[in-house]
């Protein structure tokens, strides 16, 4: 993070300090008091269940300062408080204030799926050739990106930001937070309908990633979604379409699979680069196309950044292999019906040694209709090569009922908790066997892993 002072703090937030030394150096955030380090400011947030107020005292004991909504007037302390009027927006606007600090190049990267996976492919791409800082984890959201900013590496040439949103209003927000150059949007999906309730809603918002954008700046856009590619030529900043149809500006040709690793033909204009990807799933060739266009677009070395791709570590869908047991693909990120569907051809496409095994958790955030996709979920799966369903939670029983539904012979249990499912799994499984385990975040489905694994 760059050095900062309190002082600077109080006039980007527009408040008041009610005590201790201006000149005290802040360099770093913290929300959570619990990771708080010397040095870090920490802004209590006030949240639907607690007020994160009340440790003050025990984030101070340790950090630099701390702003607060909940004292006025005179504060006897040795450390700072800043007064301000919301800790959340003034949480924003230092989040502004520390992105006017940078003078490199910001891509900021958004859908309702891949945007993780995608986000960490063009830094790899680029990292072939410039000193590239990108978010870490989780922290895409309105919370963490300003959390991101602060903490940016020296020496950075290229920033890759993830935007995540959950609510209207929050791609505002972020696009201010980011000032891209270049915005990457993956595809539009169903994940927040619950919030939305439309798709076009959920585009409008993911497009707005444009709103703060430099006047030179530039959009990439998957042309394989359809509803992406229905905005061709309706928007107002330069854009490029990347994707499998002939008429996208940056394209795949000739995929296929080699020892079990996609191959593709990275074609732009003239040029041709053949692309091999280390990651599970034929969707990932769009992810990695993303990062592929971007570096031409920058005029890097394109056949670093196609090499870079066979090394490729995510996050996502990481395959875990225990000698002598069996096989683990750990996709317990998160989880949308669209990530499903690739989720699952993933175990589909792989070869036939063993038991396919899926493990679903719910996917949460999808309003009305939750129940509705969480059965076509289960109709997708009708007739892949997949030997057995496991769900745990209430809405993933609606996919094992569309199975059922269809008399499928795909074999069906469910089970209450994860450590019935870990159980389960370790009585059943052999070496040659794989499970796929996926659900979203809230399900804790990564707990079946660690049992797996320990």
């Amino acid at each position: 993070m760059i050095r900062i002072k309190v002082k600077d703090i109080v006039k980007a937030v527009n408040g008041i300090l009610l005590c201790g030394d201006p000149d005290t150096i802040i360099t770093d955030l913290c929300l959570d008091s619990r990771e708080i380090k010397q040095g870090d400011l920490f802004v209590p947030i006030i949240g639907n269940n607690q007020d994160a107020h009340k440790y003050i005292e025990k984030a101070l004991e340790i950090g630099a300062a701390t702003l607060t909504s909940r004292h006025k007037g005179v504060v006897i302390a040795d450390k700072p408080y800043i007064q301000v009027a919301d800790t959340e927006r003034a949480l924003h606007e230092i989040g502004y204030f520390l992105r006017e600090f940078y003078d490199i190049l910001f891509i900021g990267v958004t859908g309702s799926v891949g945007k993780t996976t995608t986000r960490e492919m063009i830094a790899t791409a680029l990292g072939s050739s410039r000193n590239v800082y990108q978010t870490s984890g989780n922290l895409n959201s309105t919370f963490g990106v300003p959390l991101t900013l602060a903490r940016a590496t020296e020496g950075a040439e290229v920033a890759v930001l993830e935007a995540g949103i959950g609510q209207p209003g929050e791609m505002e927000i972020l696009s201010r937070l980011i000032k891209p150059q270049i915005a990457v949007v993956t595809m539009i999906g169903v994940a927040h309908m619950e919030h939305f309730h439309t798709r076009e809603n959920i585009r409008k918002e993911k497009l707005e990633i444009i709103n703060h954008m430099s006047s030179d700046g530039v959009l990439f856009l998957n042309g394989d979604d359809k509803m992406l590619a229905d905005v061709r030529g309706d928007i107002p900043v330069q854009t490029f379409y990347y994707g499998t149809e002939p008429w996208c500006e940056y394209r795949a040709e000739n995929i296929h699979m080699e020892h079990y690793r996609y191959v593709y033909d990275y074609v732009h204009g003239d040029k041709k680069v053949t692309v091999t990807i280390n990651a599970l799933g034929r969707h990932n060739v769009s992810n990695s196309l993303a990062g592929m266009a971007i570096a031409d677009y920058m005029g890097l070395d394109i056949i670093k950044a196609a090499r870079s791709y066979e090394t490729f570590q995510g996050l996502r869908q990481r395959l875990l292999q225990i000698p002598g047991k069996y096989t683990i693909i750990d996709d317990t990120y998160n989880a949308s019906p669209d990530s499903m569907r690739a989720s699952i051809d993933v175990l589909s496409d792989l070869p036939d040694s063993g038991q396919k095994i899926a493990v679903f958790g719910d996917m949460f955030e999808l309003g009305t209709d939750s129940e509705k996709y969480h059965y076509e979920i289960g109709q997708y799966m009708v007739g892949k090569k997949i030997d057995a369903l496991v769900v745990v939670g209430e809405l993933a029983q609606n996919i094992m009922k569309a199975l059922q539904d269809a008399n499928s012979s795909i074999k069906c249990y469910s089970f209450k908790d994860n450590g019935e499912v870990a159980l389960y799994l370790m009585s059943v499984m052999m070496p040659e066997d794989v499970v796929l385990i996926k659900g979203s975040h809230g399900m804790h489905l990564n707990e079946i892993v660690s049992n797996l694994m320990g």
